[in-house]
């Protein structure tokens, strides 16, 4: 990585570090210019400009994500080749992943663009919400898979789920901060792996 790289993902990290802190609103360029020891030319060298920023913070913050369920999702297939059990076993990996961050999980990108919309053109609301369809689209694919074998024991549409997904990660994330209790998220992925297994396992005679 070039020193240049090296600078845009300072100031990618300041930035998103205070933005998941406080807001995007109440966070200045100046101010990561300033913790990225940068002067001004030397930001907008990178960055043009605030939404510019944001979009960089997106597609950053999306592609950490992506590999981070690659991993966990390509390691439970791995382990069973049932795609039920390969689905359990990576939801356990996930809440194992957050139960390790020292500090809680530091917040969603998504949901702080998401809350101040209107502070960013379209084209950021327009990668927010194409991040989100993209993960939905991915869990939806992995019920399908489940559904073809385990055919689910009550009536439930498959893009309600996989959208409960989504949900249940950024609700917990919200319910750790809220309460300052950082395992609430790890346990409300476990209570999603019990939905799903008593979903699809077959009702017992």
């Amino acid at each position: 990585m070039g020193k240049g790289e090296v600078t845009r993902e300072r100031i990618l990290g300041i930035a998103e570090a205070a933005v998941l802190a406080k807001g995007f609103g109440a966070t200045s360029i100046y101010e990561v210019i300033a913790e990225a020891g940068l002067t001004k030319s030397g930001f907008f060298y990178h960055f043009k400009d605030k939404n510019a920023l944001a979009r960089e913070m997106v597609r950053r913050y999306v592609e950490t994500n992506d590999k981070l369920f690659d991993d966990i999702f390509t390691r439970g297939a791995e382990l069973s080749d049932d795609p039920l059990q390969a689905f359990l076993i990576s939801l356990k990996l996930l809440a194992e992943i957050m139960a390790d961050l020292p500090n809680g999980h530091p917040g969603c990108l998504i949901a702080s663009i998401c809350y101040q919309e209107r502070l960013f053109d379209r084209e950021v609301r327009d990668l927010t919400a194409q991040s989100v369809r993209g993960w939905n689209a991915r869990f939806r694919a992995i019920f399908e898979g489940i559904a073809a074998v385990h055919p689910p024991r009550e009536p439930i549409d498959l893009d309600d789920l996989a959208e409960m997904m989504s949900c249940i990660v950024d609700g917990g994330i919200i319910m750790s901060k809220t309460l300052n209790d950082p395992r609430r998220l790890e346990r409300q992925i476990l209570a999603f792996r019990t939905c799903v297994k008593l979903i699809f396992s077959p009702a017992h005679s």
